[in-house]
């Protein structure tokens, strides 16, 4: 056990709190749902980012590379100026969703470089450009763009021309879980030297300025052997207790100033101030020269150390401090040579760690794929607080009190968010949504099982469950519906574990699938319209994939029959299958619900593959497609040929002869019930005696070796869907043949759009028309090492199609891992696809080795698109880097299910 591991045990097993402090803040909490008590439900101008400097927040708080503890009460974080700016730097700027051309985006460039799973060390790098920051140029440039024109980037403005700009590293170590070191690096990478104000600056959240709020802490001044320090104290008795004094100790030459995280009405509302001191303060003291903005009696609720740094070109400065709540360590020299040597430690330590996470076959550039890929879903944790209750209350929409008002989320108030959770990205998307946090779950398991395994459990709570069995979508409405991915995810986990320790967590399991059971049940009563075993469910993370927006209502008023819900539905099923047959060695009790699901996935898949018009798959071209219905009846599939139609694949789940002759009365009432209902055996992949596979296998799956032979020659098709970068998100046949219904008298269409959205659907920020999107490859890749643990060698394929050269199916799923993990890769050329044409990406040193991860990819040239930090699902390109440098097509075929990989010695 290396020394990051015994911590994590330590903080498992709460003989250690190395979690309290980590990267909890948000990097945009302005323009949030739950910062909105305006009377328009509209979150981005109800708080905009230029309230956000002098504004307090309410259920958050937001920061550059800034840490804080785990309830965000106080927080740490750095503020910049170069004397250009017309404001100070304090967070990251981006336009909201209506600015920009193609929806909200961040308009900077930082970089999460490493991190540890307990933060005991991480590193961040954020690139300050010397000039006046081109806030005005960026939203009125991306304002006058269409949607068919490019994103106006902040690299686009020329500001980083000859290098003028500093590059900021930030790096935390914890010498303990109270006493966390931090060092900037400032490096002036432009020709001449250049000026910096660097303000670390510690305060804490305003919770006592709210209806029901708390006592007022403090932040004053001290003096620690000589220097002048910052004490942060809280006066409440319960924060107290669970929160010492913490006591901020800077190096070298500096200047104290203190303020009060509250709002200044005086600036926004035209109303006077209740205190002189406000959250603006130092950017009026700094930018605007008011020495009066700061309070002379050094003391508040938000201070800072300011810096003034010279900076000569080619050259660094370094700030040194310690944010220590123990007051004996301040008898020691606390910037001493103990301070390097803890430093060097954990970073040793943390290159230890991640040695025994990183593959040994993995190359230079893999390793370091993946390390920042860990990294990236390490920094975006954020604590996240929304009480759902108190929110609809102040704001006169509560169900329960009769309020007329309609607003958000009215129906979900039952709910109480206070916990660290994992966020797509903390600065597009700051909240948290349940089907990205499963795939989350999947990446994190490499880093930290235990948190992987809260996150799936806190959207199983009682407090964000809904009481009918609903998952909670995300902030922006609660009630939309995300495919059911809760249960594989809590399945991957549970046999992660089992593969890696030898024994799985059951007390996990068996609380996931109990509250799982209510989630399914609300599936088959809520989005079952006709009780067919067909499922609808709306945009289902798919966004404008569809020819309608499939969040509203249809034309006509009819309805979409869909494959994609169907088949998730499907999986859905499998994954209780199997917990269940998990469950039943240890409760019998399960053995009842395991006959239960294997019954109802034999009814999905009839529904799923009914004969006729009017079923979902379509003889002629060999996929699956929605089906319209009209209210008369009648219907109509839509022939998209689109990620809808490859998501039947995915439904794909061994059966273990080990697990089968556990519950040998259940196989044979399934077998009996295929042999009375022949119609059933034909509409699914066959199975029992006569059709089991290697090592005795069974497989559950909607589609049999034919289907899957003619669907798999599509999606490996490089004219349909295989692109050099993974599987598109819809079919490149559309590029030249775009689909077109008429409904009323209205055309629809839809055609292949490989790059950002050219549509306003879903606020026109993402786009499943074309592009390459990680999550739904992972369950392609799962469900190919399905089909080949069943059929083995003895199923090959062309691919791509029409290349002449035959695999097998686990030789397809790598390919297709290769070509996934390639986005990130350096080229022979030199080149990463994800950074596209720009010169300064691709070629600058100080900028082509730090990696993005973004929301999607380009699905031609696979540049990066959408959210440039959602690490959270694509962060799953570690897992496919790690799957495949520890397993080989034989040891895949050998190793019984019950393991995820198998590392190599």
């Amino acid at each position: 056990m290396n020394a990051e591991e015994k911590r994590l045990a330590e903080a498992r097993e709460g003989r250690a709190a190395w979690k309290r402090f980590g990267p909890y803040l948000s990097e945009r909490q302005w323009g949030a749902v739950r910062e909105d008590y305006s009377e328009t439900d509209d979150a981005w101008n109800a708080f905009p980012h230029d309230q956000a400097r002098s504004r307090a927040y309410r259920h958050g708080e937001d920061g550059l590379a800034g840490v804080s503890d785990d309830r965000l009460v106080l927080c740490f974080a750095l503020a910049l100026w170069n004397g250009r700016d017309p404001i100070l730097k304090e967070r990251l700027f981006g336009l909201a969703n209506e600015e920009g051309n193609h929806g909200e985006d961040v308009k900077e460039y930082y970089y999460y470089l490493d991190s540890t799973p307990t933060h005991s060390y991480m590193k961040y790098l954020y690139k300050y450009p010397q000039a006046a920051f081109p806030y005005e140029d960026l939203v009125r440039t991306n304002a006058a763009r269409s949607r068919a024109e490019p994103e106006y980037e902040l690299a686009d403005t020329g500001i980083f021309r000859e290098n003028r700009y500093f590059d900021v590293f930030v790096e935390y170590a914890k010498a303990a879980p109270d006493d966390l070191l931090v060092r900037i690096t400032v490096h002036n990478r432009g020709p001449e030297a250049a000026r910096l104000h660097l303000l670390p600056t510690l305060w804490f959240r305003n919770t006592w300025s709210w209806p029901g709020g708390g006592a007022k802490p403090e932040i004053r001044a001290m003096d620690a052997q000589g220097r002048q320090a910052l004490l942060a104290r809280h006066a409440d008795p319960e924060e107290a207790a669970r929160l010492p004094g913490h006591v901020l100790v800077c190096d070298g030459g500096y200047e104290l100033l203190f303020t009060d995280n509250e709002t200044n009405t005086e600036r926004l509302f035209g109303r006077q101030n209740a205190s002189p001191y406000v959250k603006d303060a130092f950017d009026a003291f700094l930018v605007h020269g008011r020495a009066d903005a700061v309070n002379p009696a050094r003391t508040g609720t938000k201070a800072c150390a300011h810096y003034d740094l010279t900076v000569a070109p080619g050259e660094a400065a370094e700030v040194r401090l310690r944010l220590c709540a123990s007051y004996s360590r301040l008898d020691e020299t606390p910037f001493g040579r103990e301070f390097e040597a803890i430093f060097a430690r954990r970073i040793r330590e943390a290159d230890a760690f991640y040695a025994d996470v990183i593959p040994a076959t993995a190359d230079a550039d893999e390793a370091r794929i993946m390390r920042q890929a860990l990294a990236g879903m390490l920094w975006t944790k954020q604590f996240y607080s929304f009480d759902v209750d108190a929110w609809l209350r102040e704001r006169g929409a509560h169900p329960l009190r009769g309020d007329a008002r309609h607003c958000r989320n009215r129906e979900w108030f039952h709910m109480k968010n206070n916990h660290i959770i994992s966020m797509p990205d903390k600065w597009e998307y700051p909240w948290y949504a349940a089907w990205d946090l499963a795939f989350h779950a999947i990446a994190l398991s490499l880093a930290d099982i235990d948190f992987a395994k809260e996150q799936l459990t806190l959207m199983l709570r009682a407090d964000y469950l809904h009481p009918n069995g609903q998952l909670p979508a995300y902030e922006w409405n609660f009630s939309d519906v995300n495919p059911p991915v809760h249960a594989w995810a809590a399945l991957f986990l549970y046999r992660t574990e089992q593969s890696a320790t030898g024994r799985g967590d059951l007390d996990f399991l068996k609380r996931a699938f109990t509250k799982l059971l209510l989630n399914f049940t609300w599936w088959v009563n809520r989005k079952d319209r006709f009780g067919k075993n067909v499922f609808e469910g709306g945009f289902l993370g798919l966004d404008n994939i569809g020819v309608f927006d499939r969040s509203k209502g249809l034309p006509a008023g009819g309805c979409l029959e869909q494959a994609d819900g169907t088949a998730w539905m499907a999986l859905f099923c499998q994954n209780m299958i199997e917990m269940s047959m998990e469950l039943a060695c240890d409760d019998p009790a399960c053995e009842d619900l395991l006959h239960k699901f294997l019954e109802h996935f034999l009814w999905i898949a009839s529904g799923m593959n009914r004969q006729g018009p009017d079923g979902m798959w379509d003889e002629e071209d060999g996929f699956y497609y929605d089906l319209l219905r009209l209210p008369d009846g009648s219907a109509s599939r839509l022939r998209v040929r689109s990620m809808v139609g490859l998501l039947p694949l995915c439904a794909a789940t061994i059966l273990e002869k080990r697990q089968r002759d556990r519950v040998p009365d259940i196989m044979d009432a399934l077998h009996a019930r295929l042999a009375r209902m022949p119609e059933l055996a034909h509409s699914m992949h066959p199975l029992g005696s006569g059709h089991r596979g290697v090592a005795d296998r069974e497989l559950l799956s909607l589609v049999d070796e034919g289907r899957l032979r003619r669907i798999l020659s599509r999606m490996l098709d490089e004219n349909e869907f295989l692109s050099p970068y993974g599987i598109r998100s819809m079919s490149r046949h559309h590029r030249d043949h775009p689909y077109r219904i008429h409904v009323q008298g209205q055309e629809h269409r839809v055609a292949y759009v490989p790059g950002d959205s050219d549509s306003g659907m879903f606020g026109g920020n993402s786009n499943w028309r074309g592009p390459v999107w990680m999550p739904v490859n992972q369950l392609i890749i799962r469900a190919l090492l399905q089909y080949y643990r069943y059929y083995g060698d003895a199923f090959v394929i062309e691919c791509p199609t029409g290349s002449g050269v035959m695999m097998n199916l686990f030789e397809v799923s790598r390919e297709i891992s290769r070509r996934l993990v390639s986005l990130f890769r350096r080229g022979a050329d030199g080149r990463r696809p994800i950074f596209g044409d720009s010169d300064m990406f691709q070629n600058d040193p100080h900028w082509r080795d730090h990696l993005l991860f973004h929301e999607f990819f380009h699905g031609d040239d696979g540049h990066g698109l959408g959210a440039a930090h959602q690490t959270g699902w694509t962060g799953l390109v570690a897992k496919l880097i790690q799957l495949y440098g520890n397993v080989d097509a034989t040891e895949m075929l050998r190793t019984d299910g019950g393991k995820v990989f198998v590392k190599r010695e």
